[in-house]
């Protein structure tokens, strides 16, 4: 999940990669570098930590040249250290080489190269790209990058450059996220957008399997195996600014702020007003007799995603009843799940990059299962793929931490319970119209939540010092329960678990302490008693207990040391309300203990290896 940039044409790369890797750092940033080609020499530039660390050794020895490749790393094989940083070369120095992704098969290759006598200066399995590619050339460096590739297993996106022919640059792609940017004269590749939206917004999505001649005038693709292929560029339409923090100290707190205009938008021509009904046959090719068989849901997600899907179980299950399973993508594919001529896999990605997820939807596609995509990016590899796709329309989220990301799904989820239930006829009229005012009620409820922000601020600020916090909830409010803990965990580092209230007794209330904080949620009034039964458990040994609930419970007062309250909206659709004030509660917290909100250690946005 490391970020690549690269560049060739008549300007200085050097401040076109460094520009393009910031945009990028929250991809990884352990360690940064750049190679730049002049006058005959490739010259190397890197250093372990962020990426301003690189940026003070270009200040006191810059880099000429106007090719250039450049990378941002998220550590997989070999600790950070400068050896180990990207970009890396052969042994003369003649193919450099920037790697996003795993070469399972790198250990092999590596001892045989070793066996003819290289010696290796670094512990990745990127090394081995370059100097399988200094044995095997041939003469020409495209040719030699298809038979190099043929040899390598696993995920890789590559830019490539190569001192005798510094009138090109490569790319190529399989499994791991790659665009080529189309300029006037000049050309780029990066792992994503941002990276490249300051100098075009036309682009090339390369598909796995498939690589990119690049020199200053022209781009041609082809498959990895040389057959060439004609596609039409994509056009990007947001803007620099969009990305950009607009005020806000740091990026997770603007996109917390965005969750109400992200609502909006991804309701947007979803609902048709004059019949109240959920329209989404526009995006969904779905027929309604298909989804009439549908007897079978599996949702695929990892992280927050999978959090999300844990609600949607519950909103699908109530709305359209079908039965429905939620798996973490990276066991998913291994279980050998049980698909049915009838099942729907339904894949969560923001990034809809996630390595995981894309290998859990191709092998249910491999089962013949039809896939629905819901992700934020349109032209992501997901995107591409998944048989149907219904976009989050939440923006460009740069936070390592999601907030924004995960309400968005929330919002498709719903949509997608709804226009089923129409369809399978689960719901009537008058509930489908109830569900629909309430769901366009929830933009407004966000921002009203989001006044609550300076009584959050004051309570992360006190129990901060905390190594240990519990989260406990039941039915839905334990779904947004994980949810929370996974945000505290992510950027306060405080040890954080979530647990459902049912189940204290069950061995959890050894671990509740005189003073230790419990958030505990109470938002759904069906199972309500109960859990002010489960508050007192944890309040009879001592814990402090932050409760959250509806607006006009005064009865929870009773029970807890705070309360924070939520507008009231129907049951299913509280846990897009009833996180708002989990994130925040994770935002402060971290903000509190000095940590990097943004950019939590060892975590990067998009997980794009196994």
């Amino acid at each position: 999940m490391c970020g690549i940039v690269g560049y060739i044409g008549s300007r200085n790369a050097e401040s076109i990669l460094i520009n393009g890797l910031t945009k990028l750092e929250y991809r990884g940033y352990d360690s940064a570098g750049i190679a730049v080609y002049n006058d005959g020499n490739i010259q190397l530039k890197k250093a372990v930590g962020r990426l301003s660390q690189l940026e003070e050794l270009l200040e006191q020895s810059p880099l000429s040249g106007s090719l250039a490749i450049g990378h941002t790393r998220w550590a997989t094989h070999g600790k950070p250290s400068d050896s180990n940083s990207h970009p890396h070369m052969d042994e003369k120095g003649e193919f450099v080489v920037v790697h996003n992704g795993i070469i399972e098969n790198f250990q092999e290759i590596k001892n045989e190269l070793i066996e003819k006598g290289a010696e290796f200066a670094s512990e990745t399995d990127t090394e081995v790209i370059a100097y399988l590619l200094a044995d095997m050339y041939d003469g020409d460096l495209v040719s030699t990058v298809q038979k190099a590739v043929a040899r390598m297993e696993g995920a890789y996106a590559l830019g490539i450059i190569y001192k005798h022919e510094p009138d090109k640059m490569i790319a190529v792609r399989l499994a791991s996220p790659l665009i080529v940017g189309i300029g006037e004269k000049e050309n780029f590749i990066a792992s994503d957008i941002p990276a490249l939206i300051e100098h075009t917004r036309d682009i090339y999505i390369l598909n796995d399997g498939e690589m990119a001649v690049i020199t200053s005038d022209n781009i041609q693709l082809t498959t990895t195996t040389g057959k060439p292929i004609q596609r039409d560029s994509f056009h990007v339409e947001w803007d620099v600014e969009t990305a950009e923090k607009d005020g806000f100290e740091h990026f997770m707190l603007k996109e917390i702020y965005e969750q109400p205009k992200a609502y909006r938008d991804t309701l947007l021509n979803r609902i048709d007003h004059d019949v109240n009904k959920i329209d989404l046959s526009n995006e969904i090719s779905l027929s309604q007799e298909q989804i009439r068989s549908i007897d079978k849901i599996h949702i695929v997600a990892c992280g927050t995603a999978y959090h999300a899907g844990l609600v949607g179980k519950v909103a699908l299950e109530n709305l359209a009843r079908i039965p429905v399973e939620v798996d973490v993508a990276s066991e998913y594919r291994y279980r050998n799940p049980i698909h049915t001529p009838n099942t729907l896999v339904v894949v969560i990605s923001q990034s809809g990059e996630t390595a995981d997820t894309l290998a859990a939807m191709k092998e249910s596609q491999k089962n013949g299962v039809k896939v629905l995509a819901i992700t934020n990016v349109k032209g992501s590899s997901v995107a591409r793929d998944a048989d149907e796709v219904l976009l989050t329309l939440a923006g460009p989220e740069i936070a390592v931490a999601s907030t924004k990301a995960y309400t968005s799904q929330l919002i498709a989820i719903y949509l997608l319970g709804l226009y089923f239930a129409q369809i399978r006829e689960t719901k009537n009229n008058q509930e489908i119209t109830q569900y629909i005012q309430a769901i366009k009620e929830l933009p407004a409820q966000a921002e009203k939540l989001l006044e609550f922000a300076p009584i959050i601020k004051e309570f992360s600020e006190r129990y901060a010092h905390y190594e240990d916090l519990f989260f406990i909830g039941r039915s839905m409010d334990y779904a947004v329960s994980l949810e929370g803990s996974l945000k505290l965990k992510e950027i306060s580092y405080i040890h954080s678990e979530a647990y459902p209230a049912g189940e204290l007794k069950h061995g959890t209330l050894a671990l509740i302490t005189d003073g230790i904080p419990v958030i505990a949620l109470a938002t759904q009034e069906d199972i309500y008693d109960k859990m002010v039964s489960n508050i007192k458990e944890v309040k009879a040994r001592e814990a402090y207990v932050l409760g959250i609930t509806l607006d006009g419970n005064t009865d929870l007062f009773h029970s807890v040391d705070e309360v924070i309250t939520i507008p009231r909206t129907l049951a299913l659709l509280t846990p897009a309300l009833a996180v708002i004030p989990l994130q925040l509660l994770a935002y402060y917290a971290a903000l509190a203990r000095g940590n990097d909100v943004d950019k939590p250690r060892n975590l990067a946005k998009s997980v794009t290896v196994e």
